[in-house]
């Protein structure tokens, strides 16, 4: 038996009960409104706006009740005259009289239920203060002129306005004034601290408010003097660091060297082949600890020349003796420190073949060389981080042969990154000044 299609739904037709529908992306506001100055500013909008907007309303409502009462006051005293003179049978004011024309309907009819009242009102253009009484099942009014007061009130209201405009500019302004000094030191610390980061170890903020314990210090300024301190205690140690790497690396030399003099006599077997391997190993440990403690002093000059790019790479390829590729796409003469170059691509070739799987190969494309290998690429730390001493993904190693690349390339003003392949593997990019 052949089943029966499910049907399809039509086009057009409604959700399902309980689905939403998808909603794009929240739009992001500019990054400058994440700024500290853009947040004071509208704070400081905001809150004067708001005090503006309720002393405004208060003094428009306190000035707005004493005028009408002035108004009332005087509407009523003179209904009191025109009710006396209509009581005396006396002719009656030009602007009073029974049910006189405009009285407004609701005044007229208080008027008329036996009570008296005022009331603002608009007659032929004019505003008047209206005041009625109640006279012989009549309504007995007058008016007095209230365009004056309207005036006034209108007056104070736009005045109001106006100062309001005023005060939120000035305090704006002022406030703006202050927070940007309080931001551009901000910035200056966080600047230094990027400095710091970057392996600057001798910067500063120097904030000439933490140089005087006389002056009181802000939060800016505990701030400024708290990172210099870090730095100050940071370099220290790095540099105790270094000058006991150093001296360690330096001391060790000399008794090395007479152990491998002194493996060079013993009968040939497999301890001794063990007992060189391990004395060379420790020889070359000690140079590159050596090696990076000049690098981390900066002690060592940059000799600079001329060289052909490709040849010096088919140099270091032969040199280090191992089975790599060198693959020429477009050579370059670079001008740099021959010396620190080869160790370079020294190490990075010797990673390759230690740490990766063949095949290895070299490109020389212009001022940029990479290194390739096939393995299992290099480790998360190491991408994320750089190369680390003492650390090796791979477990072989001690972590210095990268650690050294790295620092002779920002020695020849050289950037040496690491990815990972496409197809797997690890790939080394030296690019080179120029580049």
């Amino acid at each position: 038996m052949r089943s029966k299609p499910e049907p399809r739904p039509e086009r057009g037709s409604r959700p399902e009960r309980g689905s939403r529908p998808e909603r794009g992306p929240r739009p992001r506001l500019p990054a400058w409104t994440a700024t500290l100055t853009w947040k004071s500013a509208c704070f400081i909008v905001v809150m004067c706006c708001s005090l503006a907007a309720v002393l405004g309303v208060l003094v428009h409502v306190e000035v707005t009740r004493q005028t009408v009462a002035t108004a009332r006051e005087k509407a009523l005293g003179k209904l009191h005259d025109v009710s006396r003179a209509y009581e005396a049978g006396e002719a009656l004011p030009r602007d009073a009289g029974l049910d006189p024309e405009g009285l407004p309907p609701e005044l007229r009819a208080l008027a008329l239920g036996g009570q008296r009242g005022t009331v603002v009102a608009d007659h032929r253009g004019r505003a008047l203060m209206w005041a009625a009484a109640p006279a012989d099942g009549r309504a007995l009014a007058t008016a007095v002129d209230y365009g004056q007061s309207a005036r006034t009130i209108s007056g104070l209201d736009n005045a109001i306005i106006g100062s309001s405009v005023l005060a939120i500019g000035g305090t704006l302004l002022v406030g703006a004034f202050a927070v940007t000094r309080v931001t551009r030191r901000l910035h200056q610390t966080a600047t230094v601290a990027r400095r710091i980061t970057q392996g600057d170890l001798d910067a500063r903020v120097d904030d000439p408010r933490t140089k005087d314990p006389s002056r009181h210090q802000d939060e800016v300024a505990t701030v400024a003097g708290a990172l210099d301190t870090m730095a100050a205690s940071l370099q220290s140690k790095l540099e105790s660091e270094r000058r006991f790497t150093a001296d360690v690396a330096h001391e060790l030399r000399t008794p090395l060297t007479g152990l491998q003099a002194a493996s060079e006599l013993l009968p040939e077997s497999r301890p001794t082949e063990l007992v060189r391997e391990r004395v060379r190993t420790m020889r070359q440990l000690t140079e590159d600890l050596l090696e990076i403690s000049r690098l981390d002093s900066g002690s060592e000059a940059v000799e600079t020349d001329l060289h052909q790019l490709g040849r010096l790479a088919g140099r270091v390829v032969r040199a280090s003796g191992t089975d790599t590729e060198v693959v020429i796409v477009r050579d370059a003469h670079v001008e740099t420190d021959r010396r620190r170059l080869e160790r370079v691509l020294g190490n990075l070739v010797a990673n390759a073949h230690r740490h990766g799987r063949p095949p290895v190969v070299l490109t020389v494309d212009g001022p940029v060389v990479t290194v390739r290998d096939h393995g299992d690429g290099f480790p998360d730390y190491l991408l994320a981080h750089g190369p680390q001493r003492f650390r090796s993904g791979g477990g072989k190693g001690h972590g210095l042969g990268l650690t050294i690349a790295v620092g002779q390339a920002t020695a020849i003003g050289a950037r040496l990154e690491f990815r990972r392949a496409e197809g797997g593997g690890g790939l080394a990019i030296l690019s080179l000044p120029g580049s």
